[in-house]
Parts: structure tokens; sequence; C-alpha cells
């Protein structure tokens, strides 16, 4: 059974094609995985009936020679996406038992192309937050921890359930969703691969919103090429969407292993902060390094808007956050409060049924697009989302075609450790990331040593628009330099 966790995505697929193993196998071996991986509370809903029922039809495809590209491969959910007739609650209480009757586009792709529902996974209530400690349903854990230490660290947020997921090898894959770095940054944090598409490559119709214009679907898994994979049956054009791209889908995996010579990587000056710890900046140096020898030109480039990108952000995603929760009060669907009447249950309702962090960025939101300052926080923050696209324009328009940044300013930290008497702390944990998300375009993040206590640490690659192929192939490159990093199980 052990072997069959330890597979990654693409010696799954292969060996299934191969009828080494049955779907069937696979699946029951992931789902006991789960099982005894409970500790890690990665997991809000596990559903191994489905997975047994799923993996039956997978075999009987495989058997027929009617196979999908993601024939009987378990993946994990995370429960910011809709799946019909399983309970789907974005981890809060006011979702707490809300189970939908369509299926989220991502979703449906992938068991049109094969794939296993494990389960659902945990994650920042409405993906608001860095450390997956917001959710109604209790922090995740991650699976690593700190040398000689036992104290519970954070895998991430939001998407902490997922990336833990992924890291302990209870699922092939699992997916996410990237708002200001909810991808990346609990990949960097676990040793994982996490990329955020392009905006627009995967559709949004069926996860639920947190600030419309940001939020993007992606993968987590243990490989470059595994990633690949998995956003190729993920990501494409759909009507139910208008801001999904009609575009064709490449051959991600084609792109895992091509040559990167010749290809300019930009060095954005404005990424090295002060008090920077000396070992981010220690595998910064060395990601350098493995593209300068694997033929890419090293070139340094100014994004002179960055420094305003974190406090924009905290505008522009709350101000977003504010309206898509409105739909919240408990009259369609959903937790309801009585109340003396109307007003009484609206309020009662929100307020039982949303927790502290999203209570707060609704309430910043609402007082940025109020009258009156409107126009002194909302549309400034949206004149600087402007001109921090241009700075990134600018920079491909010269020759870049990626550029090279640490995922994040630090390796995990413990639960608890961050936030509590300043949010403020926690929100500076996607310095490196929300950039990314204000100008829409591609952001991989890929494991690249580890730090002085034993964790993890990531490397971002930036892309062009739509330009996924390239980060692949420079993320390969990375990952063969680096090697990979396996947590030891404690739980």
């Amino acid at each position: 059974m052990t072997e069959f966790t330890s597979l990654s995505l693409a010696e799954a697929r292969d060996g299934l094609k191969k009828k080494s193993f049955s779907a069937g196998e696979l699946t029951a071996a992931h789902v006991s995985a789960i099982e005894k991986a409970r500790p890690l509370n990665a997991f809000v809903l596990e559903t191994p009936e489905r997975a047994a029922e799923m993996a039956k039809a997978s075999d009987a495809r495989i058997a027929s020679g009617n196979a999908g590209p993601l024939e009987g491969i378990p993946l994990a959910i995370k429960d910011m996406f809709c799946t019909a007739g399983i309970r789907s609650t974005a981890c809060s209480h006011i979702l707490e038992n809300f189970v939908p009757t369509y299926e989220s586009t991502v979703t449906s792709q992938l068991w049109r192309d094969g794939a296993v529902l494990l389960g659902k996974t945990n994650c920042d209530e409405f993906a608001m937050g860095s450390s997956n400690e917001t959710s109604h349903f209790g922090p995740v854990h991650s699976p690593w921890r700190r040398k000689g230490s036992n104290t519970p660290l954070t895998p991430g947020g939001s998407s902490g359930g997922s990336a833990s997921a992924v890291a302990a090898k209870v699922c092939l894959g699992a997916t996410g969703t990237d708002t200001g770095g909810s991808i990346r940054q609990p990949a960097a944090f676990t040793g994982t691969v996490g990329i955020k598409p392009t905006y627009g490559r995967c559709s949004r119709w069926g996860i639920v919103a947190f600030a419309s214009s940001l939020d993007q679907a992606g993968p987590f898994t243990r490989s470059v090429r595994d990633a690949a994979i998995l956003l190729r049956s993920m990501a494409g054009p759909d009507v139910k969407d208008t801001t999904c791209a009609d575009l064709p889908v490449p051959d991600y995996e084609a792109a895992v292993g091509k040559s990167v010579k010749g290809l300019r990587i930009g060095i954005p000056k404005e990424y090295r902060l002060d008090g920077m710890p000396a070992e981010i900046e220690k595998i910064w140096e060395s990601g350098r390094e493995w593209l300068k020898a694997a033929g890419a030109e090293l070139v340094e480039v100014s994004l002179p808007h960055t420094k305003y990108a974190l406090p924009a952000y905290y505008i522009v995603a709350p101000a977003e956050a504010s309206s898509n929760l409105a739909r919240y009060d408990g009259v369609r669907y959903g937790l309801r409060v009585s109340g003396g009447d109307i007003t009484n249950m609206y309020e009662k309702t929100r307020s039982k049924g949303f927790g502290d962090e999203v209570r707060r960025r609704v309430m910043i939101g609402t007082y940025v697009l109020s009258a009156g300052y409107y126009d002194a926080y909302y549309l400034r923050a949206q004149k600087v989302r402007t001109l921090i696209k241009k700075d990134f324009e600018d920079c491909f328009k010269a020759g870049v075609h990626a550029m090279l940044t640490p995922a994040t300013p630090s390796a995990a930290f413990g639960l608890g450790e961050k936030g509590g008497a300043d949010p403020v702390e926690m929100y500076l944990n996607d310095i490196f990331t929300v950039t990314v998300n204000m100008a829409g375009l591609p952001g991989i993040s890929v494991p690249a040593g580890l730090e002085s206590q034993g964790l993890p640490l990531g490397l971002q690659l930036i892309g062009r628009p739509f330009d996924e192929e390239t980060l692949f192939a420079l993320a390969a490159v990375v990952e063969q330099a680096a090697g990979r990093f396996e947590p030891q199980p404690w739980w």
C-alpha cells in the first residue's frame, strides 16, 4: 500500500495505463493514508465511498480502452470548489451545511478526464488568510517540523489543506485557489509545487468568490511535471465565465525538460527587502546560478511600484470581498439566525456566520467603497494596480521572458505565532506574491532548498500572460538542481 502513495502523479498515470495496478488499489491506498493522517486536519470532508465508485468506473474505462488523461488519479479538492451533491462550505460557519446542486467547471473537467475525488480540503474561511488558521473547522497542521521541535507549523494559507495533503502523500495532487499568494505560499512552506496560472486561464465558475478580479484556480503537486499534467485538465475556455480566456490549452507537460538556453530572466531589485533573512537571499542566489548554468541570461530589472502592491491589494481584495459576501444573508441558503425582524436576522446571521478575519475584511471593504472614501482608497488602489501591471509589461517588452524571486519572506512559522495582535504582521507574508495577482500574471513556486531548521524554502518564477509553458521549463531546471524535499512523518 505504501508504495502506491509514494508514486508521482505521472508514475501513477503510466502504471495505470500499463495495468500494473488498478485504480481501485491506488485509491484504496490513498484513502487509508488519509485516515492515518487525520491529525493534520487537512480534510474537512472525506469521500471514501465516492472515491471507490469513481475508481471502479475508471478501471472499467481503462479495461475498455477509453481512459482519460487523468484516469484513476486520486485528487483532493479545496473546499472553495463547489462539488455537486457533496458539502462545499468555503470553511465558513455560514455555509456549514451547504450542498450545491452543480459542479464547478474546474472539477467537472477533472472528472471528465477520469480523476477520482478523495475529499474536500481545509482552507482559510472564504480563502481569507495566510496560515489556514481562520477556518471554521480549525487550523491545518503542516507535515513538516523544525529540527528537534514538536511545535505545530502552518502549511500556509489559504490553501493549506491541499498543500499539507500533497506534501504528506495522501493524494497525488490537489486543487487550490490563489487570490494573493494562496497557492504559491503554501507550496513554498510545504516543499510542494504550486502554480497560479494567468488570470482567465482557468474558469472561476462554481468556485466560491473571494475577490473576483484576483481569484484564480491552480494545482498542487509534488513535481513540476505533475503540475503540468494537472493544469492541462483544469484549464480551458468556459462560456459560463466571461473572464475565462477563449484560448487553446497547450501541452504543458511537453515544456518540462525543454531547453531554457537564451531565455532572459529578470531579477527585480525591489524584491531585495531590508531585513530579508540571509537564507532567503542565499536560496535566491542559488536559483540564479542554476538558471545561468542552464543557459539562461540573468538581467536586473526594476518594478518601481512593487512597494505599493501590498497596501493596494489590501484595499482591492477586501472591497471585492465585501461585495461578493453580501449574498450571505440567511435568506436563500446557508446559516440563518432568527431575529425580531429582517434587519436583525441579517445582522445576527452574518455576525455568527462569519469569523473574525472575514468580518474584518468585509468592514474594510465596505469602508473603502463608501461615499466619500471611494476615490481616496478604492479608485486610487486601482490606479496603482494599473501601474504595477505596466511595470511588468515594460520588462516583458524589453525582452524579459520571466522573473525569478523568492516565494516567501520566511520559512513556515508556528501556528499562533503571527497576526494575533497585529493582522498586518500576517498580511506581510504575501509581500512577494500579491504583485502577480494584481497584474494577472502566471506564477509558480518550486521547492529550492531547506533552511537551517530543516524547513523547505521556495523560489517563485513569474511569467508573461498565458505563457505558463516557459514557467514549467524554468521550474524544471530549478527542481532538477535543487532536488525534492519530503517531511518525516510525525502524524
